[in-house]
């Protein structure tokens, strides 16, 4: 049984993300896996690394419970919208300071090489936008892409699968994005037909 994670990166409750989460759910439950949720904007932390890696910060028990439920996963969906071409600044800082040395990646002594400690767990990237996917690739460069596939997590050892697009939800109405959503509810009981691995 697969055990899935979903990573809500979007602050705002009333949010199309929040429904993608829903949607994702069902269809990861239909499926029958095992499924935890982590909603960023609910943790109580600070998302300053105020010392950087110069001196250890206490993690709050929110923070505490999310990092052991990415131990627990298999495979971590994350579901966030773009701003500013990046993520949003609740979700940079849960990355932050959760992903630090000796959970998710640990410097080898006297070497530049790293030994990424999440290795085995792969992810979907589920994001959200205000302008057509392609001028987003084509002209930015998809930069919140390139930060979460390949600078946090590619560095920790989770591979990314795949990552989806979705947009433009500024003009999209109510029966596009229902249409987004039921494809949500699909996608996973479509990979488990295939026998895709995560």
């Amino acid at each position: 049984m697969k055990k899935i994670l979903i990573i809500n990166g979007h602050p705002n409750p009333e949010s199309f993300n929040f429904g993608i989460v829903a949607a994702y759910k069902k269809g990861a439950l239909q499926s029958n896996a095992e499924v935890q949720e982590i909603t960023i904007a609910n943790l109580q932390f600070s998302p300053n690394l105020e010392f950087g890696y110069q001196k250890r910060t206490t993690q709050e028990p929110d923070l505490v419970s999310a990092g052991e439920k990415i131990l627990w996963a298999d495979h971590l969906v994350w579901i966030h919208p773009v701003w500013w071409g990046g993520l949003p600044a609740i979700t940079k800082g849960f990355i932050d300071r959760l992903f630090l040395p000796g959970f998710a990646f640990q410097f080898r002594e006297n070497s530049i090489f790293w030994d990424k400690l999440l290795k085995g767990k792969t992810a979907h990237i589920i994001t959200t936008l205000d302008q057509p996917s392609w001028y987003y690739k084509l002209v930015y460069g998809k930069p919140s892409v390139n930060m979460l596939k390949k600078s946090t997590l590619g560095f920790c050892g989770v591979k990314t699968k795949k990552v989806t697009y979705i947009g433009i939800i500024k003009t999209a109405d109510a029966v596009l994005k229902n249409k987004w959503l039921n494809k949500k509810t699909k996608i996973y009981n479509h990979w488990a037909s295939r026998q895709e691995k995560y």
